[in-house]
């Protein structure tokens, strides 16, 4: 088995690799480390490149931009994969706004460019495509919800399981962010329906992991935990530090991708996300990671939420595991905490 994926020094891309190559497949991994362009210093993955470059056995690493066009139409006209997992992104929705023409055509421009080498080099390959719960826009945050003690809640039993993918993705606010990601979505879902291409889109929740290079600009959990370590001042953002995010661990995602890679079904669209049972909000994670710790997350408040952001966002899981019954959540909201908790500490030490 040859796998290629994009974006391998982060958090999806890097346990993508890991996974794989633990199952004694071939893996290539691109990425040029643009995260530390994105976010500084905080931000550079190479460190979790030269740990992949030591731990895995099959793994090559390929210094490529994916909004090269040639460099990504050559790149899959040499080299013949079985499956592709596209990780590569400008993810952060606050930066998108002052990096605008990097946010697209990253996001974009180039999963355009994988798309279209697909369909001409390979159409046989399996193309997994890493989307985000911000195609949705702010439209999640009409569903009626009660305040709670630690956090906002969904009001209707119809709402119970969380989002589902027949939640609209347009006439409302997005962020240039989700916008750029709503025409990758879109358009990897056209190229599978109408080339009949093998592509699957996994719209995200909170995907997490040890690996994770949390910044404050992007990666809830990671940044959250990283900060009471280090005793770095939290800004909340809004709605008194009760909004709900579901959280998975990577690993729990490539099992998902996995599947598809099994049984792949042109053009689908899955959410995916910790699920309810790995909900949690601002204030409720904070808890968790001192009760686990000892340290406690200093925070300031800014009564101003993020534009677009989401009050309460739970992925509603229900057609992943119809169409995959064998999937389901492994890695649980405190053993996720916990590995986070582990990594930053080692990564400190060094």
């Amino acid at each position: 088995m040859r796998v290629l994926v994009t974006g391998s020094n982060g958090l999806i891309g890097s346990e993508a690799v890991t996974y794989f190559d633990e199952l004694g497949a071939d893996v290539m991994g691109v990425d040029n480390n643009m995260r530390a362009v994105f976010f500084g210093p905080d931000g550079d993955t190479r460190w979790n490149q030269q740990r992949l470059e030591r731990a895995a056995k099959r793994f090559t690493h390929t210094e490529l931009d994916i909004r090269n066009r040639e460099a990504v139409l050559a790149l899959l006209a040499a080299n013949k994969f079985d499956l592709i997992v596209h990780c590569a992104a400008q993810p952060s929705h606050d930066l998108a706004a002052k990096m605008p023409f990097e946010d697209f055509d990253v996001n974009a421009g180039g999963t355009m460019n994988l798309l279209e080498g697909l369909r001409r080099h390979q159409p046989e390959t399996v193309l997994a495509f890493t989307s985000t719960n911000k195609v949705y826009g702010d439209a999640p945050n009409e569903l009626p919800l009660d305040e709670l003690p630690t956090r906002w809640e969904y009001a209707r039993k119809e709402d119970w399981n969380g989002i589902s993918e027949s939640c609209r993705i347009d006439r409302c606010l997005h962020s240039l962010f989700g916008a750029s990601k709503v025409a990758a979505d879109v358009m990897a879902q056209e190229y599978g329906k109408y080339f009949g291409l093998k592509i699957g889109v996994f719209r995200g929740g909170c995907l997490t992991g040890p690996q994770h290079s949390g910044v404050e600009l992007h990666g809830f959990l990671s940044y959250l935990v990283k900060a009471a370590l280090t005793g770095t001042t939290y800004r909340v953002y809004g709605y008194k530090g009760k909004q709900v995010r579901d959280n998975i661990h990577a690993r729990d995602v490539l099992r998902a991708i996995h599947r598809f890679y099994d049984a792949p079904r042109p053009g689908e669209v899955y959410n995916i996300g910790g699920g309810r049972e790995n909900s949690c909000s601002i204030l409720e994670a904070a808890d968790l990671v001192a009760e686990l710790s000892g340290a406690r997350l200093k925070t300031e408040y800014v009564d101003v939420p993020r534009r677009g952001d989401h009050i309460c966002y739970i992925s509603d899981l229900t057609k992943l595991r119809t169409h995959f019954p064998g999937w389901k959540i492994e890695i649980s909201l405190r053993q996720i905490v916990e590995e986070i908790l582990a990594s930053w500490k080692t990564r400190a030490a060094r």
